[in-house]
């Protein structure tokens, strides 16, 4: 349920407002749109009469069921409004949103050793890339493939972060890792394959660094935002959606089906960013470029893609990461997309 305030509300009245609501025993939240005060209410709202709610005050507008499972995640709680998620990073805050520039995550699929992530930091943020993707923790299908150095690659990421400024992106994958994770990375990322770990996701939803929830092989887009809304629900606002590519019938041609339909349908059903993952989404390099620039073109609010600066000898996911020259190409065909679509700026390397 949603409390909608008339435009100039005081905000003394919105404080009182809120503690009624409170001793009713539901939990308000104040969001703050563009145009207008909002106030979500979480707890037991089924038997709530909204007229009830309406003569607690003159100022309010409206009082209206968000009819979606998803609460918190649904466009509805924010009247229809888009959220941004601001991350700050050495080199200044960036933007995730509908509202802002497209925004930029390059790397690795792994950390393998500091010279190859210091110069691949190096690359990507010289063709404009905001953050720096790189696995310490890597999930891995067959046990004996390389699962990441682990808590020592966090050190490396800490490395390039310090030579270049870039924001930097990374897995956790258990919960006891959470807090030497966010010690470096700028974005806790949720695998594929955690996405239904709750556990997990209410304890990185109890930090307070953004949160990056990729979309599980096999799940729906509801699945997917209720796994967002755990995050919400344990008090972090600031996540972010990424479509990797999910399991369908043929794989023959491609790793995965990268669902760009995605982009339209999340717009209509929730206010959270979404970023766009080609690299996992396709698992080869060469399908990589078309999906980027269709995704730019489809609305998406951010492109995570991987470049190696030796595919061939990668450590993991060597056949979908493109080359830095590759990747330096790329971004200067889809600044022509991104500037069509009005969500183009200037590249973090000429910013800094």
């Amino acid at each position: 349920m949603i409390v909608v305030m008339k435009v100039g509300s005081p905000e003394a009245e919105i404080n009182r407002i809120n503690q009624e609501l409170a001793e009713r025993g539901l939990t308000p939240e104040k969001i703050v749109g563009k145009h207008k005060v909002v106030v979500g209410l979480v707890g037991d709202t089924v038997d709530l009469d909204p007229l009830q709610i309406q003569e607690i005050s003159p100022w309010i507008e409206q009082v209206l069921r968000v009819e979606q499972p998803y609460k918190r995640a649904s466009r509805e709680y924010r009247h229809g409004e888009a959220s941004s998620v601001v991350v700050p990073t050495p080199n200044g805050s960036v933007s995730f949103g509908e509202q802002h520039p497209l925004v930029i995550v390059a790397g690795p699929c792994s950390v393998e050793n500091e010279e190859m992530i210091v110069e691949t930091a190096r690359r990507v943020k010289a063709a404009g890339a905001h953050f720096l993707r790189g696995g310490a923790y890597k999930p891995r299908t067959s046990p004996y493939a390389f699962q990441g150095h682990g808590e020592s690659a966090l050190s490396l990421l800490a490395a390039a972060r310090e030579a270049t400024g870039l924001g930097i992106i990374t897995e956790v994958m258990d919960s006891p890792d959470i807090e030497k994770i966010a010690e470096v990375a700028d974005i806790l990322q949720v695998g594929a394959r955690n996405m239904h770990n709750f556990s997990l996701l209410k304890r990185i939803g109890a930090q307070e660094k953004p949160v990056l929830l990729k979309r599980g092989m096999s799940a729906t887009i509801e699945e997917w935002l209720m796994a967002a809304e755990y995050i919400l629900a344990a008090g972090n606002p600031n996540v972010i959606l990424c479509e990797r590519g999910i399991r369908t019938f043929d794989r023959q041609y491609a790793r995965n089906t990268l669902d760009l339909s995605v982009l339209p349908v999340l717009r209509s059903l929730t206010h959270l960013p979404i970023m766009i993952d080609p690299s996992h989404g396709t698992g080869r390099a060469e399908y990589v470029p078309a999906m980027a620039l269709a995704a730019i073109a489809g609305g998406t609010d951010s492109l995570m893609i991987e470049v190696h600066p030796n595919p061939a000898k990668a450590l993991s996911d060597g056949p979908q990461s493109l080359t830095p020259e590759r990747f330096d190409r790329l971004v200067k065909e889809m600044s022509v997309i991104g500037k069509a679509v009005g969500r183009w700026s200037e590249p973090a390397a000429v910013l800094a």
